[in-house]
């Protein structure tokens, strides 16, 4: 693991498509911006270990509670969508 220190307004660069901007400091919380390609999927890390952890028990053939689908909230998807959340010319 690669371990950097950054101060607020400052960047880290991953490749050529990926730039994490540091930009607040308030106390132990750190706001972050993130500039990637659509096609790079970002979730906070509890985010994504919960889908993983479905993702297992579907394969497993175990589905969750309904208590725990109302506890999931799944990202409207934004851009390339014309009125009524349907793709332009349909």
């Amino acid at each position: 693991m690669l371990t950097l220190s950054r101060k607020s307004n400052e960047t880290i660069r991953i490749g050529e498509d990926i730039c994490i901007h540091v930009k607040r400091i308030e106390g132990d919380v750190v706001r972050l911006g993130i500039d990637a390609p659509q096609s790079v999927a970002i979730y906070r890390g509890e985010i994504y270990d919960d889908i993983q952890s479905r993702n297992l028990k579907a394969a497993a053939g175990t589905s969750p509670g309904q208590s725990d689908l109302k506890k999931l909230r799944i990202p409207k998807a934004t851009g390339g969508e014309g009125k009524g959340g349907k793709p332009p010319g349909e």
